[in-house]
């Protein structure tokens, strides 16, 4: 039952979005609970449009106080839990991430914003002290041109990486689609695409987006059972 938390203490790089295309992806599938823990509570908002999908959840009063419990309550009743946090580092932030399985840290492809990712990595790390244990998590590239790859964006990729931070292969791409979600109130899904140009390409990047990330969940998963055999095998022997 694993818990995302999504991140970034710069606005405007596409958090909410990212934390929101997620969770309606999932909630295809299964059960999902989406903790809106960002004191605007934009998905709150979004929400009062009242096309939230059936297998869904919301929960909008998390804060520094509730936060812990608000996740462990959603854990127990949804197979996932994401929780779309406030941009600036707070108790509540580093709260949540000590309790996430998987932390997405979304920037758009400038040196400003990969500057303020990592102080988002350094609140990751902050919680792997303060419990004793390995928190996986990546950079999210948002917002970039899906047929055009600038030399400054590759240059930002590139340094990440170089850097040894976990960078998503899949970008999360400039699309209308992507904006008409919260103009309407709807969901993907739920857009007419008549009206919202390249509607099929948009799923299209959230789903791989969601498969990238699901597959990151899995072989960390994996990894930690591997750990835990050979700890086994190592105290047995």
């Amino acid at each position: 039952m694993p818990t995302i938390a999504f991140v970034s203490p710069k606005g405007g790089v596409g958090k909410t979005t990212a934390a929101f295309l997620f969770s309606t992806a999932i909630s295809e599938i299964y059960d999902i609970t989406l903790i809106d823990a960002d004191p605007n509570h934009p998905i709150k908002t979004w929400a009062e449009g009242g096309n939230t999908p059936r297998r869904m959840t919301i929960v909008s009063d998390a804060n520094e106080d509730t936060i812990i419990e608000r996740i462990e309550d959603a854990a127990s009743n949804t197979p996932f839990v994401v929780v779309e946090l406030q941009g600036t580092a707070s108790m509540t932030v580093m709260k949540a991430i000590s309790q996430a399985d998987f932390v997405v840290i979304p920037t758009q492809g400038s040196q400003l914003d990969a500057n303020e990712a990592s102080r988002a990595i350094r609140v990751v790390m902050q919680g792997e002290k303060m419990t004793g244990r390995a928190i996986p998590y990546a950079v999210l590239l948002t917002r970039t041109q899906p047929t055009i790859r600038t030399r400054g964006l590759a240059h930002i990729q590139n340094g990440l990486i170089d850097a040894g931070i976990p960078v998503l292969e899949t970008e999360l791409n400039e699309r209308d689609a992507f904006k008409a979600v919260f103009s309407f109130r709807q969901t993907l899904d739920g857009l007419n695409p008549k009206e919202v140009p390249n509607l099929d390409k948009a799923k299209m990047n959230v789903l791989k987006f969601v498969e990238e990330v699901a597959a990151r969940l899995h072989a960390e998963k994996g990894s930690k059972n591997e750990d835990e055999n050979k700890s086994a095998v190592a105290g047995a022997a």
